[in-house]
């Protein structure tokens, strides 16, 4: 008897969880897991921003200390941000005393707002240059741009940027949780930075780095570099890897299958620019070698600008 009550608490546990965290429809319900030691991961959904997921897309990462929090990447706007320090809240009451932000994309650190709204005490680290991009044009664009995807959901956001620099191998303390910073650059864009924290041995790879999503290369990014950056993760031996999208896991499954891709990528381009074929030409004939890539979410919107993007970065190389 004792047996079978024990097994009703614990679903009615279940079933109540699942009924307050974040519950966007038919996007799904969000809340913080634990992935590690101290470590816990709202996993986003991997549709692109809409008015049906508020823009909320990424993974905003937690670290609990004896005092207080450390947050990486809370999100994409005002509102999603209230939304993560809500679930945040169900984990611990503690203060937010830093958060990290891992590149310059709005759907990663544009919830910087309503952390410093709450907290306005709070470290906010960056990338020098993701500092220069998001109190400049690009911080401006994308705040325009979410406010469009999500048909004005995300209403009432304002930049609010990291103001602390850190470079590749700097060491951050905060609250007797270590941190130490991996920079690549360029690789997912020119501004990205890795966060590992010490204690877990946990890397939180922020988009260089995707599963089950295929993500965009602007115009500052580098495959090759992308490639060369994830080789380098991997060489690392984390326990944990956190995916800037999708699940987080060990690297097999957080770190290699996207690498996997981008070596492809990369194998075919060169035998097609060797050939004297054009992008589409090279997309054209390789892109039934992808097939285990097919079903994941933007390959069809992106591999065809990923062909491109890597024909011009071997175009360069061969100059």
């Amino acid at each position: 008897m004792l047996r079978i009550y024990s097994l009703i608490i614990s679903v009615c546990f279940m079933a109540s969880a699942e009924i307050y965290a974040w519950d966007l429809g038919e996007v799904g319900t969000f809340q913080f897991e634990k992935v590690n030691q101290n470590v816990y991961i709202m996993h986003g959904p991997l549709s692109e921003p809409s008015a049906a997921n508020h823009g909320f897309m990424n993974n905003p990462g937690l670290v609990v200390s004896d005092n207080g929090l450390i947050v990486i990447d809370p999100g994409s706007a005002y509102g999603v941000g209230k939304e993560v320090l809500t679930e945040i809240e169900k984990i611990s009451d503690k203060p937010i005393l830093a958060v990290f932000n891992t590149h310059i994309h709005g759907d990663h650190w544009l919830a910087n707002q309503a952390v410093k709204e709450k907290y306005p005490n709070v470290k906010m680290y960056g990338h020098p240059e993701m500092i220069t991009q998001a109190n400049g044009e690009q911080g401006i664009i994308w705040v325009d741009m979410m406010k469009r995807l999500t048909e004005g959901k995300t209403e009432g956001t304002k930049v609010v940027a990291p103001e602390l620099a850190v470079n590749q191998g700097d060491a951050i303390e905060v609250d007797g949780q270590h941190f130490r910073i991996h920079s690549m650059v360029p690789a997912h864009t020119n501004t990205d930075i890795m966060i590992e924290h010490i204690e877990s041995k946990t890397l939180f790879l922020g988009d260089n780095s995707f599963y089950q999503r295929m993500g965009r290369f602007d115009n500052s990014a580098s495959m090759l570099g992308n490639i060369k950056v994830l080789e380098y993760a991997t060489d690392l031996n984390m326990n944990t890897y956190v995916p800037g999208h999708g699940l987080t896991g060990k690297s097999e499954t957080a770190v290699k299958p996207f690498l996997d891709y981008l070596i492809k990528v990369k194998e075919v381009v060169q035998i097609g620019f060797d050939d004297e074929l054009q992008d589409f030409e090279i997309k054209e004939k390789v892109i039934d070698q992808f097939g285990d890539y097919k079903s994941w979410a933007g390959f069809d919107s992106n591999f065809g600008k990923h062909i491109n993007s890597m024909y011009l970065e071997i175009e360069k190389t061969a100059w």
